[in-house]
């Protein structure tokens, strides 16, 4: 299936790192001319460097100099963005009681306003174009929330929220805008973290064990595992194509089919 995606334009965010280096290469592989994004100098160079990435840019998310700084760094490289992938995002562990203002503001600062900037810095550039993909990289937990991270899931809420009323300001302009929410992903750090908790509480060391008890504790699931970082890049591909122009103001779920459970 060709998804159309050749020669466009895409910037993901939060790109230096775990699941949104692999949406950046997965782009890249579907001929797009990606742009790789990191907070410090040259901190997604290797990205370029080991694939298909054409451009690394650089600058702290979380003001809007900094964003001002990625946008500006981005149109110079390329000229334009067809696509932004707003992949950035951080979880803070802290429950109800442990969160204090400070920190439920600091969600809000990584998890919304950091997406909201670049949206209003590219959003103008892509009408004059006709068109675009903005696509935000949420979580399940954004409509299901457990009681471990309440700010994060808020400020992930938010961020689904945002797409909706976006899509709709967006009318007739030719951009959409979607949500994508995963739920558990292997990433290095999942597995590591995982690992770790196996070792510790004398688990079977193997990675298939690991997942089923992964499964059955914390993220049960008619597919009986976790989702790969590979699978969501996919996905993201697929909505960021022109065979996605009719999916718009969307919270898409990529987790197997998990279902809540009530411990």
């Amino acid at each position: 299936m060709d998804l159309g995606l050749k020669d466009k334009v895409a910037l993901v965010t939060g790109s230096y790192r775990g699941t949104g280096e692999v949406i950046a290469k997965g782009l890249a592989s579907e001929g797009a001319v990606v742009i790789a994004h990191g907070f410090e100098t040259d901190s997604a160079a290797h990205v370029v460097d080991n694939s298909a990435v054409k451009y690394a840019v650089w600058g702290d998310l979380c003001s809007e100099a900094g964003c001002a700084q990625v946008a500006e760094q981005a149109l110079a490289a390329a000229g334009r963005v067809d696509i932004l992938i707003n992949n950035y995002g951080t979880a803070e562990e802290k429950r109800w009681f442990d969160a204090d203002t400070e920190d439920w503001l600091d969600m809000y600062q990584k998890n919304v306003l950091s997406a909201a900037r670049m949206i209003r810095l590219l959003t103008p550039q892509m009408e004059a174009l006709g068109g675009g993909r903005i696509i935000q990289l949420g979580t399940i937990g954004s409509t299901q929330p457990n009681h471990l991270r309440p700010a994060y899931y808020a400020a992930k809420g938010a961020l689904a929220n945002i797409a909706v009323g976006l899509a709709k300001e967006l009318a007739g302009t030719g951009i959409t805008v979607n949500t994508i929410s995963p739920g558990y992903i292997r990433t290095p750090e999942v597995e590591a973290a995982f690992r770790a908790k196996a070792r510790k509480e004398g688990w079977e060391d193997d990675w298939e064990s690991i997942e089923r008890r992964i499964v059955a504790r914390r993220f049960p699931n008619p597919c009986g595992r976790i989702a790969t970082r590979e699978e969501v890049a996919d996905l993201v591909c697929f909505i960021a194509s022109d065979r996605a122009a009719f999916i718009n103001g969307q919270n898409i779920r990529i987790d197997g089919g998990h279902i809540d459970i009530v411990h």
